[in-house]
């Protein structure tokens, strides 16, 4: 071909494909460090919040403290996102009372409720349970029915939570604690699947900060009639093997596994869907291992490590169904 002659059709095919692919991969890439990033500040709640609990703090009281506090820091830059467009608020009004109740308030007082009765561990693997459910709703709401790759994902999945947690060592699961794990498990379920919903055009912090309200008005009002017990300490925790003061731990859950993570998981769950988040969320249990052995010098065996590959692997599989469903056809 000439040089001067202009691309035929199949190069113009070609570099319009490549034009809208790349943009693609920039956003999926981008998603991918989110939700790495969310999952690792989400990760810190566990130890600060049973820091808390021991001091005498009840679940209700650090949950509705924590959602409380993450509301009063958004809501300016939640206002600037806005932009006046305080329709969208109304519009989407269902969506922000249905993700500060099921997202936010459910999931965090179960969790919160189930390290009272059992290990951090437990109740991460109970809690996590709820990336099985957002397979399951996608199949039965969305018709989206797993192949086989995201059947093998979910099966690497939570053999590798189990080997990670190394439940062999759990010898203190009682009924009351397994049943508020899988409370949080229906409310992550919530968080994955309303998160990702991308034609709000809510903005992640608009939605973040009007869920952590609705929520923590909701709480208010159950800790105002007695229905949740709200009970505080002003005494130091122990978090690393020092004394810190409360005040600063509650800050930090916050700042820290409340703010930046809720902000940050929106914002990768809208980019890479609400199933593949929902598995890349698994690496929470990882950054907890990490904190762990950071904080209180528990090293990781062999079996754990084992089980952290499977993790990645299950991601891994989830992921490339997610690339197969999209080169296939409907």
């Amino acid at each position: 071909m000439s040089p001067l002659a202009g691309p035929g059709p199949h190069e113009s095919d070609g570099g319009a494909s490549f034009a809208r692919t790349v943009p693609a991969v920039r956003v999926q890439v981008g998603g991918l460090w989110l939700g790495l990033l969310s999952a690792a500040v989400f990760a810190t709640s566990g130890p600060i919040a049973r820091a808390l609990l021991e001091i005498g703090w009840s679940a209700g009281a650090a949950v509705t403290a924590r959602i409380a506090g993450a509301a009063l820091v958004l809501v300016v830059p939640a206002v600037l996102q806005l932009r006046g467009r305080w329709s969208l608020l109304r519009t989407n009004a269902r969506l922000i009372v249905g993700y500060g109740l099921l997202a936010l308030a459910l999931t965090q007082f179960a969790y919160f409720s189930a390290i009272a009765h059992v290990t951090v561990g437990v109740a991460l693997l109970l809690e996590y349970l709820g990336v099985i459910l957002v397979v399951l709703w996608l199949w039965v709401r969305h018709a989206q029915r797993p192949r086989g790759a995201t059947v093998t994902g979910v099966a690497l999945a939570v053999v590798g939570l189990v080997l990670v947690l190394d439940l062999t060592a759990a010898n203190d699961v009682d009924l009351v604690g397994v049943l508020w794990g899988l409370a949080a498990a229906c409310g992550l379920a919530g968080y994955f699947i309303l998160s990702g919903n991308v034609s709000t055009g809510l903005p992640p912090i608009v939605l973040a900060a009007g869920g952590m309200t609705v929520g923590a008005v909701a709480l208010g009002l159950l800790g105002a009639t007695g229905l949740l017990p709200i009970r505080v300490a002003a005494a130091d925790v122990t978090l690393g093997g020092a004394a810190v003061p409360w005040w600063a731990a509650l800050i930090a859950l916050v700042l820290v596994s409340t703010v930046v993570a809720y902000t940050t998981g929106i914002a990768a769950t809208r980019r890479l869907g609400a199933k593949l988040a929902s598995f890349v969320g698994l690496v929470e249990v990882l950054f907890a291992i990490l904190f762990a052995w950071l904080l209180v010098g528990e090293l990781p065996g062999l079996v754990q490590l084992l089980g952290g590959l499977l993790i990645v692997a299950g991601v891994a599989a989830i992921r490339y169904d997610e690339l197969v469903g999209r080169r296939t056809p409907s």
